[in-house]
C-alpha cells in the first residue's frame, strides 16, 4: 500500500494539519466556523467546541477581508483576533474556497504566527 493512496493521503493530511504549527480555520458560507485546528484555538484561546459555536464576525470586527474572500475566492493580508481573553492578536494569513464533501467552505491558514 503506497502514499499516494487517497485515503491514506487525507489521513496524513488531517494529522498533520490538526497538529502542525500554522492556526487553520474553516468557515462555511454564513461565516459560522465548522472547523479549527489546534494551533487555531490556542491562538486565540478557546476551545474547539466554543470556537465551533462561534463566526468570523465574533473574532474580527473587519469583515472587509471576509466579504473579499467570498467575492474573489481567495484573499491573503492580516487581521486582528480578538482572543477569549479579551486581548488582540494580529492573525497573518492566505484564505480561499474550496469545496470539502461537496460543501462550499473557506480555509484560512495563519502564515506568520509568533
Amino acid at each position: 500500500m503506497g502514499v499516494s493512496e487517497p485515503l491514506i493521503q487525507a489521513s496524513l493530511l488531517g494529522e498533520a494539519v490538526e497538529h502542525g504549527p500554522a492556526a487553520v480555520f474553516v468557515a462555511d458560507e454564513e461565516g459560522r466556523y465548522v472547523a479549527v485546528n489546534q494551533a487555531g484555538c490556542t491562538l486565540v484561546g478557546y476551545s474547539r467546541e466554543e470556537l465551533l459555536s462561534l463566526g468570523v464576525a465574533d473574532l474580527t470586527d473587519d469583515t472587509g477581508k471576509w466579504d473579499e474572500m467570498r467575492e474573489s475566492g481567495r484573499v491573503s493580508g492580516t487581521s486582528t483576533l480578538t482572543c477569549k481573553d479579551g486581548s488582540l492578536v494580529e492573525f497573518s494569513f492566505i484564505a480561499g474556497a474550496t469545496i470539502v464533501a461537496g460543501m462550499p467552505v473557506y480555509v484560512a491558514v495563519g502564515i506568520d504566527e509568533t
